[in-house]
């Protein structure tokens, strides 16, 4: 599963550079799976859409910092435990239950990101 940030955030922006994948962007801050990543062109999303990598999509989060699910590993292939949660001062990065993944799913999804 990926992880997400909860509304607790206190936008002190230590879990940001943490993120292996560029998952975690400041709020109101637009993303791109090109961020970070290794991919060009067309990306299929894990809803079954594809979007252009470098495409600037709307932020998920305006208040606090978010995280892109469809660029999110948990860290898998990279640390032992997510970076963002390890380092967050007020516990506020937590699984998000609405994208359930197995640790292969997510092994997959970093060699996607990282060609």
């Amino acid at each position: 599963m990926a992880i997400k940030i909860t509304d607790e955030c206190i936008n002190c922006g230590a879990c940001e550079p943490e993120c292996p994948n560029n998952a975690i962007y400041e709020g109101g801050v637009e993303w791109a799976m090109a961020d970070g990543t290794s991919i060009k062109g067309g990306f299929v999303m894990m809803d079954g859409s594809t979007i252009d990598a470098d495409q600037r999509n709307a932020p998920i989060a305006v208040d606090s910092y978010y995280i892109v699910p469809n660029k999110c590993t948990e860290c898998q292939g990279f640390h032992e435990e997510p970076q963002c949660a390890a380092v967050c001062p007020v516990d506020c990065c937590v699984p998000d239950e609405m994208y359930q993944e197995t640790v292969d799913d997510l092994l997959a999804k970093k060699e996607k990101l990282h060609m």
